[in-house]
């Protein structure tokens, strides 16, 4: 398996009371579809997987599998949790879905020691799935969680077939060109970074997964054809853009801006779930200014007038 072009991790929509939405799902579904997204990888970190149940994470699996095949986006679905059984079971319901893959970040409190540790946590939940390709999410920032990648990808297939590839939210550039460079089939390494894109194209990342794809995928499409027809300068420009709207965004709260986003564009996902914090009014209108005066508004309808 594996995943080309812009892969959204999208968030999970609330009510205002913290509770799921799933009727939000289809209006994000549509959204990334008409944006030209090619995938979803639900649950994972900006769908606050680990302030959600089991329970209600296998509802969301159930609601994007109809909508990721209605629109035809693969669906990755992440298992990922600190304990066994839930994970298991998380893996079991992806399955039963219908997805096109699952996905696991490292257990971030009780951590498994060095590659063997994690690969034997890996082979534990990818058990009920294993006819499933399976991606590591390799985000050491949050969980806190740091091996020799390359190490475990030389060395994983041995006792997980069905592992295909990483989801490298890694700054450990060293440790990509490693892996990229493998003789004896390198994994499909799906770039992590969306500020930094141009850098995972020409590192040889043919995929990427990424939060703001979910309200400004049109820019990263104006990064991947620039840098395909070879115009690394105009690449870099809308490289830029996009990093200067991440740092607007983290300015205030990466997480809860975001969500404050896909308001602004017209797909509500509600709240962000304490303990993240909410934005109150003043500074999501202090956000939208922000971003007026950045022209992220005028950029979107640039990239729609192209497409």
């Amino acid at each position: 398996m594996q995943l080309t072009g812009l892969i959204a991790a999208p968030h999970t929509p609330f009510n205002p009371d913290f509770t799921l939405n799933l009727e939000g799902v289809p209006l994000q579904a549509r959204q990334l579809a008409v944006s030209g997204v090619k995938g979803v990888f639900v649950a994972g970190t900006t769908g606050e997987c680990h302030s959600l149940t089991a329970n209600e994470r296998m509802e969301l699996f159930g609601a994007w599998a109809v909508e990721a095949q209605k629109h035809e986006m693969k669906f990755i679905a992440h298992i990922g949790c600190n304990n066994l059984p839930e994970s298991r079971d998380l893996a079991k319901a992806a399955l039963e879905v219908g997805a096109d893959a699952i996905g696991a970040m490292a257990p971030t409190f009780f951590k498994p020691t060095g590659v063997e540790g994690l690969i034997d946590w890996f082979e534990r939940i990818t058990e009920p799935a294993a006819a499933l390709p399976f991606y590591f999410y390799d985000i050491p920032s949050m969980t806190g969680v740091s091996i020799d990648t390359a190490g475990f990808v030389q060395r994983v297939r041995a006792s997980i077939p069905s592992f295909v590839g990483v989801k490298y939210t890694n700054p450990d550039r060293d440790q990509l060109s490693t892996i990229l460079a493998l003789d004896n089939h390198s994994p499909d390494m799906l770039w992590g970074c969306d500020e930094e894109l141009l850098d995972g194209l020409h590192m040889g990342c043919r995929g990427a997964v990424g939060s703001s794809y979910n309200f400004a995928a049109g820019i990263y499409h104006r990064v991947i054809e620039a840098y395909e027809s070879g115009d690394l300068d105009e690449a870099k420009h809308w490289q830029l853009r996009s990093r200067s709207l991440i740092d607007t965004l983290k300015a205030s709260g990466y997480m809860s801006s975001a969500k404050a986003v896909m308001e602004m564009v017209g797909v509500d996902c509600g709240p962000p779930r304490p303990p993240l914090p909410q934005l109150t009014n003043e500074e999501r209108s202090a956000l939208r200014v922000q971003l007026e005066s950045l022209g992220f508004f005028e950029w979107l309808n640039e990239c729609t007038k192209k497409n």
